[in-house]
């Protein structure tokens, strides 16, 4: 897997490139500004981007700006947006683009080396990576009245759905069994109404967009 990395602090830069070298992943650019990211991108066609969202000159949101950019300028390249805090404005931005191939992370989540090249995988393959502190954020905005038919656990699977996670991982996070989740996701899909003419993937990504109110 290819990779163009972004991150204007030096330390964490070379830090994320050996990281993902350990991996497998080749880093066929590491850059310090949103500019320079733009080129390596045009200039090495990655198949994943992975940036900051602060980055030079003002260190605001240039980083989520230029990714914005790229998934316009190239629909379904996998980003990874990472983030020292949560940052809502940013993430519905990111989220309200595209459906498919897009992680927002904490720094943090760096952290745990396994879990945080699993979600990079996770987001090369065209799926999702949300901090699970991004969803409970994204959260206190409110429910629409479809979302308020939703019992406690369907609102446990479908956070667990918005952090990207297989029905395995969700049977496994709640000790149930995957068919037991298999049939939450299904009354989950008919309240929100979602139309079983749509694939279930397809369903899923709807599902969640409405959950993260997107």
């Amino acid at each position: 897997m290819r990779v163009v990395l972004a991150e204007d602090s030096v330390l964490l830069r070379e830090g994320l490139t050996w990281v993902l070298g350990s991996a497998g992943m080749e880093v066929v650019a590491a850059v310090g500004d949103a500019e320079e990211l733009l080129r390596a991108v045009g200039e090495h066609l990655p198949d994943l981007v992975i940036t900051d969202v602060r980055m030079p000159p003002s260190h605001r949101d240039e980083g989520l700006r230029a990714a914005l950019v790229l998934r316009r300028q190239r629909p379904g390249l996998p980003i990874v947006v990472l983030s020292q805090y949560v940052e809502e404005r940013y993430a519905s931005q990111l989220l309200s683009t595209e459906t498919t191939g897009v992680g927002y992370l904490l720094k943090d989540r760096v952290a745990d080396v396994t879990e945080f090249v699993e979600a990079l995988r996770r987001v090369a393959a065209g799926g999702t990576a949300l901090d699970p502190e991004v969803v409970a954020q994204l959260l206190l905005r409110g429910r629409s009245d479809p979302l308020d038919q939703l019992t406690r656990r369907e609102h446990e699977v479908l956070a667990l759905i918005a952090e990207g996670r297989s029905n395995g991982a969700i049977a496994d996070a709640l000790v149930v069994s995957e068919g037991a989740v298999g049939k939450h996701i299904n009354n989950i899909f008919a309240k929100l109404g979602l139309s079983g003419a749509d694939d279930k993937d397809h369903r899923r990504v709807l599902a969640v967009l409405r959950f993260l109110k997107v």
